[in-house]
């Protein structure tokens, strides 16, 4: 298809389920900080939160796959960063006994290292990583592998 001039291809896009599982956390506290949660970033505000304490935290999302003649992108509103850069954010904060929630960090799940081709037929993918960094705080930082292992599932 051409319009303006310019040639314009069709974009293929699919849905792909997505579940972050996430063990162990690392506790309600840190520093100064006595109720501290975990949960997805949607858009620019943070749901599903666990608490620190959990045994482990799961979160399951769609985003969109796009495939287009430059290669993949991921869409959606859990979906951030640019082009060629995009990621999930995990978001930590204090849930206030009020139930306001003050971020103080957050993980960035890096999709690039997604396998592309792999893509073409998953139905769904699960990232598993722990939630405690190296000092048993709460991870933040791009997170990508060998501190997430992504798993696809194929369609039949």
């Amino acid at each position: 298809m051409t319009i303006g001039g310019r040639q314009r291809f069709a974009e293929r896009v699919s849905r792909l389920a997505v579940r972050i599982v996430g063990t162990p956390l690392p506790g309600r506290r840190h520093g100064d900080l006595q109720h501290v949660h975990v949960g997805v970033q949607r858009g620019r505000e943070v749901v599903d939160l666990v608490p620190g304490d959990a045994e482990r935290a799961v979160f399951e999302l769609d985003i969109d796959v796009v495939r287009t003649p430059q290669g993949i992108d991921f869409r959606g509103p859990y979906v951030h960063g640019k082009k060629g850069e995009r990621f999930l954010y995990l978001s930590w904060g204090e849930l206030a006994p009020g139930g306001s929630f003050e971020m103080f960090r957050r993980a960035k799940l890096q999709l690039s290292a997604l396998d592309a081709e792999q893509l073409d037929h998953a139905v769904a993918v699960q990232g598993e990583l722990s939630l405690s960094d190296a000092c048993g705080a709460p991870l933040c930082a791009s997170v990508r592998p060998p501190k997430i292992v992504w798993k696809i599932t194929l369609a039949p």
